[in-house]
């Protein structure tokens, strides 16, 4: 019987997961397929842009990674735990491409009602510094169910990225924001890849995808890209 050297089982026992993996990862609705059978590996601080044209299965495949929609078979884990369990949720911070705000609750109430329930700490200078950078210092105290679509927008990018997360998903962050906004946006994405964090990205915002370490695009649920972002023509991947 084989056993492997002190040196090997220390290395595999260090072995850090991957921040997200999928495997066999795949979502259908009867005869619709949203996304085929995926394999992906996202390592740990890795700013990747997810592209593809409409109903490509890009939001399905974070929706999957959030927890928020259960796969039809394979996996996903985030951070090595099951997608959608409770470490896994705590890891991740999910801005969906529709902004999900509360109708009774400020802007600086849902501030402070999304730290206290992930548990961020010194959080009150951080939402200063983020309504200014968002240019919402002066509305923090309306509500935003009265806001137009990019001030909404901008108040769930701001509740996004104040709580505590390991890995970022964002689902088309741009829509609805002016040239100010995606400016401002686009400056606090490179903060946070800056910090370390894992960016996943899905944009049809065709000059970011530049910044990415990677490049992933799926076509009508399929895998037909993943590598560098200048090694491709990403609009002809887009559609």
């Amino acid at each position: 019987m084989s056993s492997s050297s002190p040196a090997s089982r220390a290395s595999s026992a260090n072995r850090v997961p991957p921040a997200i993996r999928a495997r066999g990862l795949t979502k259908d609705y009867g005869d619709l397929v949203a996304l085929e059978p995926l394999d992906l590996d996202i390592p740990e601080g890795q700013l990747m842009v997810l592209v593809g044209h409409n109903g490509s299965g890009k939001t399905t495949f974070l929706r999957m990674t959030a927890g928020l929609l259960d796969p039809s078979a394979g996996s996903v884990e985030v951070a090595g735990e099951p997608a959608g369990s409770l470490d896994a949720r705590a890891a991740l911070s999910y801005l969906p491409d529709n902004p999900v705000l509360y109708d009774d609750l400020s802007v600086a109430e849902h501030i402070e009602y999304t730290c206290r329930l992930h548990g961020a700490m010194d959080w009150e200078g951080r939402a200063v510094g983020l309504l200014d950078d968002l240019g919402l210092t002066s509305r923090a105290d309306d509500l935003p169910s009265r806001f137009s679509r990019g001030l909404r927008q901008k108040t769930a990018i701001l509740l996004a990225l104040i709580r505590p997360f390991e890995i970022l998903l964002v689902d088309e962050p741009f829509v609805g924001l002016d040239p100010g906004g995606r400016e401002a946006f686009v400056e606090l994405l490179d903060d946070v890849a800056a910090a370390g964090a894992t960016v996943v990205i899905a944009t049809h915002q065709l000059e970011y995808v530049t910044k990415a370490d990677r490049c992933v695009a799926l076509r009508d649920g399929a895998l037909v890209y993943d590598g560098p972002p200048g090694q491709v023509d990403v609009l002809s991947l887009v559609g």
